[in-house]
């Protein structure tokens, strides 16, 4: 008989099939570009880069309730996955935008439906956390920093005080679900991972985020914690600023010392972290007044664009076929590094998303 042959597929239908959670993180990356670019006043390219992310986020959004409404068994393995997290923190990135814009009522549906989604998702992801894991374990810390500075930048415009007094509390886990995360963070992967290991750094971005926009929720209130409350919140942000800068340096240095050129859809969650820490430094300048801090920001925020343009160019030739040397996603059966161990009964580190790949 003779052979058959494949039917030929189309580059969109091969971008939308092969597509694993971790896409979620483009959203994030363009949607806080357009928050950092609204703090910088280049309102134009703000709500060009919000556009992006809404049109990608609307995408995502029908695929996720497709695979909910015909896929049941895929899309219960990828709520487990901690990529799955992408989901809340893309809609609180975007809420926050359209708070600054002014469109609170929408703010507040992405609020409601993230916070309706978060429980669930997150102990679905906790329970599948091991040693030595990918940069996508700081993802509950993510998203729950998420929640905390779309609740605060709400609780500012509104000026309810329950608001910003919830996204405290969310502030305060959020550290603690990043401590959790650092134990179980495989630290071989900022030499060796294939872009996720910068949310190791962006978690704390996030979190300097929050910090920032409860202190502008104080501000807008007025006493809405004591003085000691407040000086503790001040000196935390301004701690969680060092130390996500810190991870800033130390993260780049990996890349120049240990380059991976290769396109992986897990770079964007490399841009994410690096638009974060623009947006943090731009807000912690404003919320704690120290003007000089506005341009580092906007230095870091033009390192994220070229970034956001590298890894989109480098999609772009990969999804019309003009790129077959690349990565998109992991080796279902990855070889472990030199010198690694691998624990019985756990799956290899690097296989995030292995079980939408297979």
């Amino acid at each position: 008989m003779p052979a058959t042959t494949a039917a030929p597929t189309s580059p969109l239908h091969t971008w939308w099939s092969q597509r694993p959670p971790t896409a979620g993180a483009a959203v994030m990356a363009t949607g806080i570009l357009s928050v950092a670019l609204h703090q910088t006043d280049y309102e134009t390219l703000s709500r060009i880069a919000l556009t992006l992310a809404c049109a990608a986020w609307l995408a995502l959004a029908g695929d996720f309730l497709a695979r909910l409404l015909w896929d049941r068994d895929r899309w219960v393995k990828e709520a487990a996955t901690p990529a799955a997290l992408t989901a809340i923190a893309a809609m609180t990135v975007l809420g926050t935008r359209f708070t600054a814009l002014g469109w609170q009522p929408l703010a507040m549906v992405l609020l409601a439906l993230s916070t309706l989604l978060w429980p669930g998702l997150l102990i679905a992801v906790a329970r599948h956390w091991h040693r030595r894991m990918p940069g996508a374990v700081f993802l509950g810390c993510v998203a729950t920093q998420g929640l905390a500075v779309l609740g605060a930048a709400l609780a500012a415009s509104e000026a309810t005080a329950w608001l910003a007094h919830t996204a405290l509390v969310l502030f305060w886990l959020g550290l603690l679900l990043y401590v959790t995360a650092l134990t179980r963070f495989d630290l071989r992967q900022v030499a060796h991972g294939a872009g996720d290991h910068w949310v190791a750094g962006g978690a704390l971005a996030i979190s300097t985020l929050a910090g920032s926009k409860l202190i502008d929720a104080d501000s807008a209130r007025l006493n809405l914690w004591n003085d000691d409350d407040s000086g503790v919140l001040h000196t935390v942000t301004v701690a969680l600023l060092v130390l996500d800068l810190a991870w800033y340096a130390a993260l780049l240095i990996a890349e120049i010392a240990w380059p991976r050129p290769r396109y992986d859809v897990r770079r964007w969650a490399t841009v994410f972290p690096m638009g974060m820490t623009a947006a943090a430094t731009l807000s912690v300048a404003t919320a704690v007044d120290v003007p000089w801090l506005r341009t580092p920001g906007e230095v870091l925020l033009w390192i994220a664009v070229a970034a956001w343009l590298t890894v989109a160019a480098a999609a772009l030739r990969t999804y019309t076929g003009h790129d077959t040397g690349h990565d998109t996603g992991p080796d279902p059966h990855p070889e472990p590094h030199a010198g690694a161990k691998t624990d019985p009964g756990t799956t290899p580190d690097s296989d995030i998303t292995s079980t939408t790949q297979r």
